[in-house]
């Protein structure tokens, strides 16, 4: 082995996903530093490096869903003979919905260098600007086309209590958005549209008010959704509710504050509690 030839590596670069500001200092580095840079649209990914003033010097290759297999052992190749190789792809961060685990893994597998220059994703700024939980979330990348199969994901998401996280197309999402309000009304939800671009939207409510709005209006441009997830369903005492509001109001606590409160607390509906609530408030009058 030639031990004065450089190590090689393949470094996942993302890009931006709107705003061209958002490209790093390190990504632009490792542009123009790179020996090739594997794209999905060559012609894409030559606007973004005419835009920041690098050129591509021939070293522009296509790799995109359908090649990536027989492209990932060009990587390998290229890696082992100690070139720095750059995967991006058209907008994010590569093997996040686009193309790019499988050369990971061909690239890991090979027991050969794999690092990052991490940056912009649209799962990760919509999630965050979400106004929804974030500790715990899961991907589910874009919806299935076929009505069936929305049906049988969808029934998993009723036990599901991590944030849900999805892409779809203008065209079909208040059709899909519709569907999920059928089943789960009151999960708040967000759309978020257009991220750090001039038009950015985050609509944000419940499925049902959502779907309803959509209805009314067309609606263009790329799309994340961030559902809430669903809480899990407990069996609580009558008179557990009760105690927990009694000590509540001995605190001097407002009815609502009390309310709010405990259901979140134990876990039950608002409505249950306020109910249970207004009979403590009552039996409490002299």
């Amino acid at each position: 082995m030639d031990e004065t030839r450089p190590e090689g590596q393949l470094v996942l670069v993302a890009t931006p996903i709107g705003n061209l500001g958002d490209l790093s200092p390190r990504a632009l580095e490792l542009f123009r530093s790179a020996d090739v840079i594997y794209c999905e649209d060559t012609r894409h990914s030559r606007v973004l490096f005419s835009a920041n003033g690098i050129s591509s010097g021939g070293r522009l290759q296509a790799l995109h869903e359908h090649n990536e297999v027989a492209q990932s052992e060009h990587v390998v190749t290229r890696v082992r003979e100690g070139q720095l190789v750059v995967l991006i792809s058209d907008a994010g961060t590569p093997g996040i919905s686009d193309p790019g685990a499988r050369v990971v893994a061909a690239v890991a597998a090979a027991g050969l260098r794999v690092s990052t220059a991490p940056g912009p994703s649209a799962v990760v700024a919509a999630l965050s600007i979400s106004g929804l939980p974030t500790e715990r979330f899961v991907m589910e990348g874009f919806m299935p086309r076929k009505a069936n199969e929305r049906v049988r994901l969808f029934s998993t998401w009723a036990e599901e209590e991590r944030t849900i996280v999805f892409y779809e197309s203008p065209q079909r999402l208040a059709g899909v958005l519709s569907e999920l309000a059928r089943s789960f009304p009151e999960r708040r939800v967000a759309v978020v549209r257009e991220l750090t671009k001039l038009h950015e939207e985050v609509l944000r409510g419940t499925l049902l008010e959502v779907a309803a709005h959509l209805e009314q209006r067309e609606i263009l441009g790329e799309i994340v959704v961030v559902l809430e997830g669903g809480r899990l369903v407990v069996e609580v005492d009558a008179e557990l509710i009760r105690g927990a509001l009694e000590e509540q109001f001995s605190s001097g606590v407002s009815t609502r504050d009390a309310v709010d409160f405990v259901a979140e607390t134990l876990g039950v509906a608002r409505r249950l509690v306020y109910q249970l609530a207004l009979d403590v408030r009552k039996d409490a009058t002299p």
